[in-house]
């Protein structure tokens, strides 16, 4: 019975130490998306800055 629970603990530690790595994992695609997001408007904003302030000279 020892070895039977102690395999059930080993089990439940290797899932929690997955779950974390799957969270982090998670949280480097969002912060990747969300750079090239924000790169993609600041060139976005800039065009246009650039655009108004030929306009207004």
């Amino acid at each position: 019975m020892k070895n039977l629970s102690s395999l059930l603990a080993g089990r439940r530690k290797n899932q929690k130490g997955a779950t974390v790595i799957e969270y982090a994992l998670i949280a480097a695609l969002i912060a990747i998306a969300a750079i090239a997001a924000m790169k993609t408007v600041g060139t976005n904003v800039s065009t246009k800055f650039s655009t108004a302030g030929s306009a207004l000279t």
